[in-house]
């Protein structure tokens, strides 16, 4: 549930502060190229051979529509270049800087850049790959657009204000910087490509050793490459070192290349590089020699102006520390608004969720209570019901045992008399039975005794013949 507060309080600020609702979207390793930015360059085919693994691809985007493509270094935390079309000359809006928090936190579910003050504490390890608004304040560097402000109109401009899309960079250089691409733009490219839509600008930086509070790197070199992808197109490069804040080199596509990493192709063939006209590439260069010369010469021929020049220099010389106080001052006034705000709000949260937490409680014991009392006036007429039905199924047992006793205790006279009745008839029944076998009995004693007394004669007769035969001589046979 914090979660989702501080998520939607993120959101009212972003929509309060940035109307616009500006996205900057992380282009995932498994799209083409820049996703939906690839329209920013030539044959939708983005530079080549920027392949390390702390290059980011950033699709710009304001209003939900894609404004310009950004590479970034996660190393350097500075874009090394960012892809655009010119759109129309305009005045400088307010600034409202942004950050990128998927650069720094890629799991998280902030999908837009937002102002770095509403995220803090939201974001895993912000500003472990990007620079921060605080990386230059107090370091005497500016945060210097890649891609101008003053070449982009409504919309556009507001996209520009992002921290992946600047440089560290002095505060002459970098008004130098803009000042002579939008010079260079305006005057000497856009008049010569024949269709303004097709003119490709990769306004880029090559990082040095030097860094700001030992964490932004400050750019060695500013360079422009420009193409027209039209009929009778062309390509050209501009070089801006930062130890000479008034030069501007002009050179081929194919040599500014050489002084980037090692296999860099900016422009889908060559655009125009290899068979473009002699004549318009001099025509560019005369303008470009032109708004170089004309610099110096508005400086040295006139010296009423280059007195008011001076004047100015040291006017902004002198004013500078108060600017930078004032800015200060203001940073620190607006930090204090937002730590009110917080502040204000943590205590609004703070009481409104205990008095949340206090009615839901209540809330949950009057249901509680009312549940508990529904259920026992249900729970009564089931009770009385089954008391009810207890005491008649009681009843029906004790009828049951009354029943079974009284049949216990009539069963043994009635079973008395009944065998008393039947003695005499089982006993008259029985005399014909009885004289029958007293008759048999007497039969069988007197025919055992005349056997006896047959057996006892009959062994008497043997005995006497045997004892005749014995002793008692025969006679011959003579006699």
């Amino acid at each position: 549930r914090e979660w989702t507060m501080k998520t939607s309080v993120v959101f009212l600020l972003c929509i309060s502060v940035f109307p616009g609702f500006s996205q900057g979207r992380v282009v995932g390793e498994d799209e083409t190229g820049f996703a939906e930015c690839n329209m920013f360059f030539p044959g939708q085919v983005p530079p080549e051979g920027f392949t390390e693994p702390f290059h980011v691809k950033i699709c710009q985007q304001y209003n939900k529509e894609p404004r310009f493509a950004t590479l970034y270094s996660t190393k350097d935390k500075i874009p090394l270049y960012s892809a655009f079309k010119y759109t129309k000359p305009a005045q400088n809006k307010e600034e409202n800087w942004l950050v990128e928090p998927q650069i720094d936190d890629p799991e998280n579910d902030l999908h837009e850049m937002v102002h770095e003050a509403d995220i803090v504490g939201t974001v895993a390890n912000l500003g472990a790959n990007q620079a921060l608004t605080s990386d230059y304040v107090g370091s005497g560097y500016e945060r210097g657009l890649l891609n101008p402000s003053l070449l982009n109109e409504e919309d556009f401009q507001m996209a520009t204000y992002t921290l992946t899309n600047a440089v560290p960079l002095s505060p002459s250089l970098s008004k130098s910087w803009h000042r002579d691409i939008a010079r260079v733009v305006e005057q000497a490219l856009v008049p010569h490509c024949s269709k303004k839509d097709h003119l490709y600008l990769l306004a880029g930086a090559i990082p040095s050793s030097v860094r700001v509070k030992g964490k932004v790197s400050v750019p060695d070199t500013l360079w422009l490459a420009a193409c027209c992808d039209a009929p009778g197109g062309w390509s050209l490069g501009l070089v801006k070192k930062m130890n000479d804040e008034n030069s501007l080199a002009d050179l081929m596509v194919g040599e500014l290349e050489k002084q980037l990493l090692a296999g860099v192709h900016l422009f889908k063939g060559n655009c125009g590089g290899d068979n473009q006209s002699q004549e318009k590439t001099e025509a560019i260069l005369q303008a470009v020699g032109q708004i170089r010369s004309g610099e110096q010469v508005g400086t040295s021929d006139n010296q009423e102006a280059k007195g008011s020049g001076l004047v100015r220099r040291v006017a902004a010389i002198i004013a500078t520390p108060f600017i930078k106080l004032l800015e200060l001052l203001i940073y620190v006034f607006v930090e204090l608004v937002k730590f009110v705000f917080y502040f204000l709000w943590f205590v609004i949260k703070r009481v409104g969720g205990t008095v949340l937490d206090g009615v839901y409680s209540l809330w949950n014991g009057v249901v509680s209570y009312l549940k508990a009392i529904t259920m026992v006036l249900i729970s009564i007429p089931y009770d009385v019901g089954r008391v009810i039905v207890n005491i008649f199924l009681g009843f029906l047992q004790i009828v049951q045992d009354v029943a079974s006793l009284t049949y216990r205790i009539l069963r043994i006279p009635v079973g008395f008399v009944l065998h008393l009745a039947a003695f005499p008839y089982h006993s008259i029944c029985a005399i014909p039975s009885v004289l029958k076998d007293v008759a048999t009995g007497i039969g069988g004693t007197f025919s055992l005794v005349i056997d006896a007394t047959a057996t006892l004669l009959h062994g008497f007769y043997y005995l006497a013949g045997y004892i005749v035969k014995r002793f008692v001589p025969k006679g011959s046979s003579d006699d």
